[in-house]
């Protein structure tokens, strides 16, 4: 078991689910509604708690009643969020998402009216507590200080870096970071329709990962570069949070100390796992 940390967000989830995605000007019913705990940091410590390590969150609260939907989850888990920020007004992040069954895609629109975790916060946290640190790629300003001070003032906790989208100023963070977790929407934007090429580009000390939906995924370890295949499910069912589960066995694998390509191969299995079944409850038994 280790003590992991994820700096990131949580969010409200409003997930629709629908038969198929509507055309635009549609009205249609929804099969199911839930309101549940959502937010990739957090996401990867569900899946992180549930293989046996010792988790804790440090993002924003806001003081209000959406805000139990968070905090009963992530207890529900045993993830410990006490360095959090509580903030006595604003409205937590709010994603309103459409989850089609035709194709297990899911659309996501994004509310904030909250602010990122500062690096003051950050820099206040007794760090020596943890084996592992996981940072979600955004809130860049405030991200550079915090890998900055890690740097400098804890050089032997491992840490990691997911970047899921471009983001203005992003790649100025990855010479900090000794894993990389790309995202194939990431990739692309910066002009790669193979995961194999982008990170063959990636010239960086870091162990680096790119997931690719059914391709699989590819790791990066020096010059040695290998693949493994996503897991064949039955049907898809959701989407959301795959990567989120990707990045969570990718990071128990490394901080368990298992070769390179005993770690992707979990973290492709666990993601594929997560696409065959809705939500995060038992992800790791039913696999």
């Amino acid at each position: 078991m280790a003590k992991i940390l994820a700096v990131g967000i949580a969010t409200i989830d409003i997930v629709n689910l629908v038969s198929a995605y509507p055309e635009e000007d549609d009205e249609i019913r929804v099969v199911s509604q839930r309101i549940s705990r959502g937010g990739n940091a957090t996401n990867t410590l569900v899946v992180l708690s549930q293989l046996a390590h010792q988790c804790a969150w440090t993002g924003v609260l806001i003081d209000e009643s959406d805000a139990k939907i968070v905090t009963d989850d992530l207890d529900r888990y045993q993830i410990d969020y006490q360095s959090c920020s509580m903030l006595a007004e604003g409205k937590l992040p709010t994603s309103y998402i459409t989850l089609s069954e035709q194709t297990a895609s899911r659309t996501i629109i994004h509310h904030r009216d909250c602010p990122e975790l500062s690096f003051s916060s950050f820099s206040n946290l007794d760090l020596t507590r943890y084996d592992w640190i996981h940072f979600e790629g955004r809130n860049i300003d405030e991200l550079e200080k915090m890998l900055r001070w890690m740097k400098q003032h804890h050089p032997t906790i491992p840490c990691s870096l997911e970047i899921e989208k471009p983001r203005p100023g992003v790649e100025d963070l990855f010479a900090f970071a000794d894993v990389l977790l790309f995202s194939k929407p990431y990739a692309r934007h910066v002009g790669y329709e193979s995961p194999e090429q982008f990170l063959e580009t990636m010239n960086y000390d870091a162990i680096m990962t790119c997931s690719w939906g059914d391709q699989g995924a590819w790791l990066k370890q020096g010059k040695q570069s290998i693949h493994h295949p996503a897991l064949e499910v039955n049907r898809l069912v959701d989407t959301l949070g795959a990567g989120d589960t990707f990045n969570a066995g990718i990071i128990s694998g490394l901080v368990n100390h298992y070769s390179i390509e005993k770690t992707l191969a979990d973290a492709c299995h666990l993601a594929g796992i997560k696409c065959g079944q809705l939500g995060f409850d038992n992800v790791v038994s039913s696999s």
